[in-house]
């Protein structure tokens, strides 16, 4: 996982930098920064109208008795979108504008659904349930370490209070 996190935080950002310093050197300055401030609006405008499509969506779906098609991941994927594409940058822009398309956010919703079922087979990934909720675990399988901790539990709510005997009436 360490080594994602560096790819994310630290390569990708001077990939971008290249490309936009590219970019500049090729249509000048003015043109670069037009870009970019263009695709942060066009971005966050698609994110929302999209955003606001997938939850009428699963709207329609629940209230037809349907689990909606791609889940909440696909709601996920939207947002990060919308994210990567207020990013300054080609790369991101790319990615963004791919998780707002339907067709190609349904690949990756099945892509990642069939690496996390991948996970579950392999024991990477864990789903435990305590008292009706779902706790998913996840060991990346990146050299990553997975510390489990057991713990046992006491009922500690105090009892009702009891109630004064009743007066007689002779």
């Amino acid at each position: 996982m360490g080594k994602i996190l560096l790819l994310l935080f630290t390569v990708v950002p001077l990939v971008e930098l290249y490309l936009l310093l590219a970019l500049g050197r090729l249509m000048g300055f003015g043109p670069t920064v037009a870009l970019v401030l263009v695709t942060g609006i066009v971005g966050a405008t698609l994110a929302k109208h999209e955003g606001l499509r997938v939850v009428r969506r699963w709207q329609r779906d629940l209230s037809e008795g349907r689990v909606p098609e791609d889940g909440v991941l696909g709601g996920l994927l939207v947002f990060a979108g919308g994210l990567f594409l207020v990013t300054p940058g080609v790369l991101t822009d790319a990615f963004g504008l791919a998780m707002l398309f339907p067709p190609t956010r349904h690949l990756a919703v099945g892509a990642i659904r069939k690496r996390v079922e991948r996970g579950v087979k392999s024991g990477r990934v864990r789903v435990q349930s305590f008292d009706g909720g779902q706790v998913m675990s996840w060991s990346s399988g990146f050299g990553g370490r997975q510390d489990v901790i057991d713990v046992e539990g006491e009922d500690v709510t105090p009892p009702p209070p009891a109630l004064p005997p009743a007066e007689r009436e002779e």
